[in-house]
């Protein structure tokens, strides 16, 4: 409760508090507003007490309760049936009963106000009225007021007249209001409710829900036969199917209407009881009805067959076979269903296996009550209504004694009970032996069909087909395992046995398991022969397939490894021991050994012939190899090849495997390299071309390598540990380097840096010296180093991070989210900057209807939603966005976001922060208008608003005894009584304004805090409360002023009474926040002063607070970050990166929006880079003023390989030999990273070198030089050559 004159529970508004990960502040907060709550919880509860001790010791004058303690147990041990009930005279009763009577039946339209003016009656003057069966004696008590015992028949035949006209009344209304179903479903149940109750005012619990109960039966019936039943006499398995699709959804609405209902009104055991008896009990017997019929009709059917194959077999010696075949099929009930019947079968067990876990789902959170195969105790407790009365449950304290016997017999809790599946019973055998022989007989006939295509095809290659479903079923299927490209046959063959899947998963207990065995069994057989194809296809390469065939049988392995996994996890629910352990133990091990063949035949190919090069590798040649113009022959090819198999492997496989196989085959082809290269002993001709080819080759790695890197961790520090493979082809790559530097370097660079001329020993520094694994990196000229940065940094460039992200196998969300916040969300500005600003003109109710309900999203909504839900890195957001508004000029619009600028056009960015608050605001909003509508039950109950007033001819009948008081029938538009509603919703407001804030998501916080900076000229009227406390009060001013949307976001319906309040405490709001263009009236200086006089300086204190909670944002920095240009993305790890991934994710359309914004950036991949390029550049102000659309919606093409295209962009990159041999090596920086080069290594690479063979043709001053390094490093540890000498 928000105000000391009144008493009621409340809780704290943590709508949105799950949806952000809340700070220490924060956490303190809402903490802090928790105990607040309780405490004035616990002040009401206290208040109540003391009112009712006091009524209770006007009442019952021989005992007096001194304190609210003796009040509680007075209350427990008190059995309300021993009170006296006050007498009432028997003519004036009837007088009053007569008079209702009359009212009823000679005028119109009387009942609702009738209804109004006895519970009026009841709960103003305690009077009880009957409420017992049709039918039973007619007894009155109360509590308070009550009718006297000796009443005779004529006051029970009249009482019962007046409430059958009404219940008659009452059931009208409901059942004209399921005809009309044209109301919001919120105001429909709480219409529904409404008579709900005053019926149980009427009649008994029992009898009202029988009659309801039946009202709802016959909606069912009717439902489904209109559906399903339609056409008697044509009914076969589709129509049914398609009538179930149509009735269910409309079934399962109105089972959560009922549950909604019944929530309120009764307790949750007859709730489920209801549900059980009117639902699902009435679907099982249709279903059951229908199914009979359907088996008649299919047995005649059949039994019409084989009386006409009877007829054929008599002139052969079949005949008595076929007769006693007949007579079997009449005894068994069994019959055959073709493949589309069992399709249709399993269809329908889909829908009801869906509708089960949906009615599960709702009565769980509806009722708080166990799902269908958990059997939990029934605990009863304390209820609360809908109109807000505290019932009790079962267990009443005025309940008799109960027998030990019946202690001993525990009631077992009533649980909701679908039987569909008895419907199924008869069918079952039927179905358990048609099943096995239609996956056999479909899956035999793709099997021929793929074998005779195969045969009858020249050269053939497997037939592939995307991968487009990993269904629904299968959204346990990570992305990076999900195979891209399988064999047409087995996608036919899983295809088929996932529409028969639900036959299986319809099993419980023992009911259906004949049929989910029979299932398991045909899809062994099934599994069995794909994989002895799949074996097939494996050995026909290279020989009769293509290699293409190698990869898609891996795929398809994996497909189908990953389908029965699936099945055996969704069939494990029911069945404790997996039930396809032996086809994936088969499946898994086929897949290993089948990436391991792949990976062998790769490096094979290459070993023995791609690098099989004789010509280029004929290193003691005395002509140099194309003049030195161009690598060898091998290099390119083996380039060409690693291509190839990325293009394969991209297309074909699941994006972790292929990754695997190209790391794998990258690494051991570089091992071959490297140890060849190192063996080599080139002439003077030749040496030119080991450098032309190690270069090649480290720059084909370097291409290849952003593709086998899956995180920039990987790519810039690979760990021995962690990432061995990448690890060993940094080493490689460093070892071909050392080839490079040792052998083609300059004798006299070499000499100088391994010798110094005074020295006769080996450098004392070797093996000391240690470089990065990504030092081969940094040496060589390529494109390489505008997308790294220093390798010891340990830091890639923006362009690098985009070329990484851009080069994976799949949509890698943790290295997007990680390129949108690298390099202070350099990408995110460059897309905005090239963005169209779209704005919406629309009138101000559609435009919040847009607002709320469009489902199609734009680049800045979508960039916009992703960075606000990066709570770990909060500055993103302003970061992101602040260039963006500086040159759109929109910092001013978020100090104008008035009430009356809110219907006109507006940015989007605008448009997306209100949108924002206005979420954040909802649950204050939803609280108001329930205040408004209790106060309204409580402080105006009887005034029959939009109603007829109560005839005095009534009120005068009414029996003195009662004391009933009439109300005024006019509502109090100003005065103490509107200052106290008015009062409590302006508390309730600021009261909830720091908690809105400490569950608003950091990045809008800082957003709002950035936008102050921006503002601080004008800000001097936001300096007591800041911009976004500001903001947040003018949203909700504005949804207070415009009643239809506060009846939008709430689903709640105001009446004009309703909305004029709510715009008076809109006023108020205003006032405190000094946006009245006028002085503030009069009532609402009274409202502010009736706060204050309670709280004296509260109101200051919570903006305080909540301005405080609104910048503590930007005081805390992300840990680890740096001051630097990028600083963002430094100080946020793969962990944190991969916690904002999930909680993105887990938000609403998360996953849509990233993957959204990777769409629109590989269809702007070049654009971007150039972008990117100019931003390093010295014009990167006339990239953005040049900038151009970005490409917003198009379709990926799916890659070809094009050997050509690939040839024209290695030369470009990779292999343009001018480039190569002109690139001047910076030897006096590269020679000395070898010093920590091992021993061993050095000396046998120095002694390949052409000077050091015998008979080289030699300068002096070289032959002293070479003599030299001989002397050190040759002659003291191979004595073996001077063995050779002579």
């Amino acid at each position: 409760m928000e105000w000391g004159g009144e008493y009621s529970l409340d809780s704290s508004n943590l709508d949105c508090l799950l949806n952000v990960l809340p700070g220490d502040l924060e956490f303190q907060q809402i903490l802090s507003d928790l105990d607040e709550k309780i405490k004035k919880n616990s002040s009401s509860i206290e208040q109540c007490l003391k009112d009712l001790q006091s009524e209770v010791n006007e009442i019952c004058t021989n005992e007096i309760l001194q304190s609210t303690t003796e009040c509680l147990q007075w209350l427990n041990n008190c059995n309300f049936s021993s009170l006296r009930p006050t007498s009432t005279h028997h003519g004036e009763l009837m007088e009053f009963l007569r008079t209702l009577q009359s009212l009823l039946k000679n005028e119109q339209n009387q009942e609702e106000m009738i209804l109004h003016f006895l519970l009026d009656l009841s709960s103003q003057c305690g009077v009880s009225f009957p409420c017992t069966p049709s039918g039973t004696s007619f007894e009155l008590t109360s509590s308070l007021h009550a009718v006297e015992d000796d009443s005779t028949m004529d006051v029970k035949s009249l009482w019962d007249d007046v409430r059958l006209h009404l219940r008659r009344f009452l059931v009208n209304r409901l059942q004209s209001q399921e005809e009309t179903n044209t109301n919001a479903l919120q105001q429909q149940m709480e219409f529904k409710t409404q008579c709900i109750q005053q019926l149980l005012f009427l009649y008994p619990e029992a009898e009202v829900l029988t009659k309801y109960q039946n009202m709802q039966n016959k909606l069912v019936s009717d439902l489904l036969q209109n559906c399903v039943l339609s056409s008697c006499g044509e009914t076969n398995f589709d129509k049914v199917v398609h009538g179930y699709q149509s009735s269910i959804p409309t079934l399962c609405s109105m089972i959560k209407e009922d549950l909604y209902i019944l929530s309120g009104t009764i307790d949750p055991s007859s709730s489920l009881k209801f549900i059980n008896e009117t639902y699902l009990d009435t679907i099982t017997e249709e279903m059951t009805v229908l199914l009979e019929r359907l088996c008649e009709l299919q047995f005649k059917e059949n039994a019409l067959h084989i009386v006409k194959a009877n007829k054929i077999s008599k002139k052969h010696r079949g005949t008595v076979h076929a007769v006693a075949s007949q007579e079997s099929h009449r005894k068994g009930r069994n019959f055959c269903l073709t493949l589309y019947q069992l399709k249709c079968l399993s269809q329908l067990i889909k829908l009801f296996l869906l509708m089960e876990e949906k009615i599960e789902e709702l009565s769980a959170e509806i009722l708080l009550v166990p799902s269908f195969t958990e059997k939990n105790k029934n605990i009863q407790g304390v209820l609360k209504k809908a109109g807000g009365e505290l019932l009790i449950g079962e267990t009443r304290a005025n309940e008799t004694s109960v027998l030990p016997e019946q202690l001993l017999q525990v009631e077992e809790p009533v649980s909701l009970n679908f039987g569909w599946r008895n419907a199924f019973k008869d069918l079952s055998s039927s179905v358990a032996h048609c099943v096995t022989i239609a996956i056999e007989d479909f899956s035999t006939k793709i099997l021929q069909h793929e074998q005779k295509e195969e045969f009858s095809a020249a050269g053939y290659a497997m037939s592939l087909v995307n991968n487009q479903q990993m269904r629904e079923s299968c959204g346990a299927v990570q992305q990076e395992e999900q195979p891209k490209r399988i064999a047409k046959f087995c996608s036919d063959i899983m295809e088929e046995l996932d529409t028969l899947l639900p036959l299986a998963l319809a099993c419980r207990d023992d009911s259906l398991q004949e049929i989910r065995a029979n299932f398991v069994k045909a899809c062994s057989k099934v599994a069995t022969a794909v994989l002895a194809r799949l074996e097939e296809k494996s050995k026909d390469v290279p020989s009769k397939a293509p290699l293409q065939d190698l990869y898609a049988a891996l795929s398809t392995a994996i497909y189908v490894f990953q389908h029965f996994t699936m099945y055996s996890n969704l069939m494990r629910e029911r069945s404790k021991k997996p039930l396809f352990l032996v086809p994936v133990q088969q499946y898994q091990e086929f897949i290993n050994v089948l990436q391991s063949q792949v990976t062998s035949y790769c490096v094979r190919v290459c070993a023995t012939s791609i690098l099989q090069d004789a010509e280029s590798h004929h290193w003691d040649d005395y002509k140099a190899f194309y003049e030195g113009e161009r690598c060898s022959f091998s290099v390119q090819m083996w380039h060409y090849f690693c291509c190839a198999l990325h293009h394969d492997l991209w297309t074909i496989l699941p994006p972790k495997i292929a990754q695997e196989i190209l790391t794998d085959v990258l690494e051991q082809s570089l091992a071959m390299l490297s140890s060849r290269y190192c063996q080599a002993c080139p002439s003077y001709r030749r040496t030119p071309q080991i450098g032309i080819d190690t270069a090649a080759i480290l720059m084909s790695t370097e291409d290849m390598l952003w593709s086998v890197c899956s995180s920039v961790q990987e790519f810039l520090n690979p760990h021995e540990d962690r990432d061995l493979k990448i690890y060993k082809i940094h080493t490689h790559c460093n070892s071909l380097l050392s080839v490079l530097a040792i052998l083609t370097s300059p004798l006299r660079n070499l000499y100088e840096t391994f010798l110094n001329h005074s020295d006769e020993h080996v450098p004392p520094d070797f093996s000391e010296v240690v470089y990065h694994p990504l030092h081969w990196l940094s040496c060589i000229p390529s494109s390489c180093s505008s997308l790294l940065k220093t390798p010891s940094a340990r830091e890639m460039a923006a362009q690098g991070q985009l070329k990484l992200l851009l080069s994976q196998p799949y949509c890698n969300l943790n290295l997007l989210l990680e390129t949108l916040l690298h390099h202070d969300c350099l990408l995110v500005k460059i897309l905005l900057r090239s963005s169209r600003n779209e704005v919406s003109s629309h009138d101000e109710q559609s435009s919040l209807l847009e607002q709320i309900n469009n489902k199609q999203s734009t680049l800045i909504e979508t960039l916009f939603t992703v960075l606000s839900y990066c709570t770990l890195s909060p500055k993103s957001l302003g970061i992101a966005f602040e260039v963006y508004m500086e040159k759109e000029q929109l910092w001013n619009c978020l100090y104008n976001m008035t009430v009356s600028s809110c219907g006109e056009s507006e940015p989007e960015v605008i448009r997306c922060l209100k949108l924002t608050l206005i979420n954040s605001v909802k649950g204050i909003v939803k609280q108001i208008i329930s205040l408004m509508h209790s106060w309204e039950a409580t402080e105006n109950y009887g005034t029959y608003q939009h109603k007829q007033i109560v005839p005095e001819s009534l009120l005068k009948t009414v029996p003195k005894e009662w004391n009933y008081t009439p109300r005024e029938m006019k509502r109090k538009e100003s005065g103490k009584c509107f200052t106290r509603l008015a009062a409590q919703a302006v508390s309730i407001v600021i009261s909830k304004l720091p908690t809105v804030i400490a569950c608003l998501p950091p990045p809008i916080k800082y957003f709002f805090f950035l936008a102050e900076r921006k503002m601080s000229r004008n800000f001097a009227e936001l300096k007591k409360a800041g911009l976004l406390v500001w903001n947040l009060i003018v949203i909700i001013c504005r949804i207070f002023e415009d009643g239809n949307t506060a009846e939008l976001l709430t689903g709640a319906t105001l009446d004009r009474w309703s909305k004029e309040k709510l715009s008076l405490v809109r006023v108020c709001l205003e006032s405190i926040m000094g946006k009245q263009k006028s002085g503030p009236k009069q009532v609402t200086q009274k409202v502010i002063q009736s706060v204050e006089q309670q709280r004296p300086n509260w109101i200051e204190s919570q903006l305080l607070k909540a301005r405080k909670l609104s910048t503590d944002c930007a005081s805390v920095p992300v840990e680890g970050a740096t001051a630097e240009k990028g600083g963002i993305a430094l100080g946020l790890t793969e962990q944190k990166i991969n916690m904002m991934v999930l909680d993105i994710c887990h938000k609403p359309g998360g996953n849509e929006y990233l993957r959204q914004i990777y769409h629109i950036i590989r269809l702007n991949e070049e654009y971007l880079k150039e972008q990117l390029s100019c931003e390093n550049s010295s014009e990167a102000g006339v990239a953005s003023s040049q900038c151009l659309p970005l490409t917003l919606q198009g379709q990926e093409e799916q890659p070809i390989f094009n050997p050509f295209e690939v040839y024209r962009q290695s030369c470009a990159k990779v292999f343009n030999q001018s480039t190569i041999t002109e690139w001047n090596w910076d030897w006096s920086n590269l020679l000395p990273s070898y010093l920590g080069l091992n021993e061993m290594t050095f000396r046998v690479l120095l002694a390949h070198r052409w000077e050091m063979k015998q008979g080289a043709d030699l300068e002096d001053e070289e032959k002293v030089m070479v003599e030299h390094l001989k002397t050190v490093y040759l002659t003291q540890s191979t004595p073996t050559s001077e063995d050779k000498a002579e």
